[in-house]
């Protein structure tokens, strides 16, 4: 953890004790390298790097006074300090954990005695749906709503981020609760709501498009002709399993009421193209052609949404 003298925090976490050196001693090297006169203005800088099993490693600065300590005569103390007991105490631990992991309950048998409750983020979207016996999550849904009511002349919506705390104060509520109410005070900035819709998305084990359909939407959205494009990009929508098109469709559906409101919120098919494509499909290995996949995926969020009713419409449309 350092907390430099302005009050900002920041804390660097490693397993790897070669690597916490590493931190240790750039960090160590760019305050020597400070000019004496500033290094004696800064007031009880502290910093630590600490690894939870074995190293401590601590360096303090006092300089209540423009002229050093006599204790600190050089900038920086440092101590390296080991446990002698670490190794048994690390046994005695791993033993207890033992004991309790072959004794500890099956997570079904915690689900079905009410103790854990079913994941909505992180779950994988067609086990949402079967376990709200629905084809769209409700939290989908509620957002989705929520938006609508009171977001789509918002500046920047989709596009400006909401305070991550909050948000994830909300996945949080989202997980544990059975009911959730959106117009409560504490969700009141809309950017909240829209932020924890797209990390809903991002957290999916699999995108909404389907990892064995991203390289066939990236071939369509190449095609030259459009109404060819068109078509082949609506051809693939309907062969996706049925969570995932009827999630797709209410999605852009609500998507493009966004974009027809563009000349308040300034958001258009292109923007939520940029915001939405990252988000809803993706490779499942990444490869050097990141750069060009984005670009591919903006295409193809942008082109479903200016197409719509061709795209998600009924065949006689």
């Amino acid at each position: 953890q350092i907390t430099t003298v302005s009050g900002n925090e920041f804390l660097l976490q490693s397993d790897i004790d070669f690597l916490i050196l590493d931190w240790f001693h750039a960090i160590k090297n760019a305050i020597d390298r400070l000019p004496k006169e500033r290094s004696c203005t800064s007031r009880n800088l502290e910093f630590k790097l600490r690894r939870s099993s074995s190293i401590e490693l601590l360096s303090s600065l006092d300089t209540e006074s423009k002229e050093p300590k006599p204790e600190h005569r050089k900038s920086l103390i440092f101590r390296l300090n080991y446990s002698a007991s670490d190794t048994n105490d690390r046994s005695r631990v791993k033993s207890r954990l033992k004991k309790f992991i072959s004794r500890r309950p099956s997570l079904k048998t915690l689900q079905d005695k009410g103790l854990i409750k079913d994941q909505i983020f992180g779950s994988h979207l067609h086990l949402v749906c079967e376990h709200e016996k629905s084809t769209v999550p409700q939290f989908v849904r509620l957002c989705i709503k929520a938006v609508e009511r009171r977001g789509l002349d918002v500046d920047g919506i989709y596009r400006v981020s909401g305070n991550l705390a909050t948000i994830q104060k909300l996945r949080f509520v989202v997980n544990q609760e059975e009911k959730l109410n959106l117009d409560d005070s504490q969700w009141e900035d809309i950017h909240v709501v829209t932020g924890a819709l797209k990390m809903f998305f991002r957290e999916l084990p699999e995108p909404l498009f389907p990892y064995c359909f991203f390289e066939q939407f990236v071939e369509a959205i190449k095609i030259q002709d459009n109404a060819t494009r068109i078509k082949s990009i609506r051809s693939l929508v309907k062969k996706l399993p049925k969570p995932n098109y009827d999630t797709m469709k209410i999605l852009f559906e609500h998507l493009k009421k966004i974009a027809a409101k563009e000349s308040v919120n300034l958001m258009s098919t292109q923007s939520l193209g940029i915001v939405f494509g990252p988000t809803l499909l993706r490779p499942e290995k990444e490869t050097g052609n990141m750069a060009v996949h984005m670009l591919y995926q903006n295409q193809i969020v942008e082109l479903m949404l200016s197409e719509y009713s061709k795209i998600f419409g009924s065949e006689e449309d």
